[in-house]
């Protein structure tokens, strides 16, 4: 019995040691499955804003094109509208303004 109860204080003894020796050691060095995850999300999302840049910077070159077109249409028909305002201005007998 008392060779069992060695047995038993030796082992408990050197469970306790090396249980002491790896709870020192630092988890910073290895990634979790989450860190992991994460990583990859990050990558999937910097590769895809690569491939959306161009067709982005097509887009504003286009949308900036037609705010230009729409700004001389707009232009073009304030003048209209102001040549029609004073071509109809100059219809009307003096007596009536």
């Amino acid at each position: 019995m008392k060779r069992l109860a060695k047995h038993f204080i030796i082992s408990m003894a050197a469970l306790a040691l090396f249980s002491a020796a790896s709870c020192g050691k630092s988890d910073e060095k290895s990634e979790g499955p989450a860190e992991r995850a994460g990583a990859r999300m990050g990558r999937a999302i910097d590769q895809a804003v690569e491939k959306a840049r161009p067709a982005v910077e097509r887009a504003g070159k286009t949308l900036k094109e037609i705010g230009e077109r729409v700004k001389e249409e707009v232009s073009e028909a304030v003048d209209r509208i102001k040549e029609s305002a004073k071509s109809a201005a100059e219809k009307i007998p003096d007596d009536k303004k």
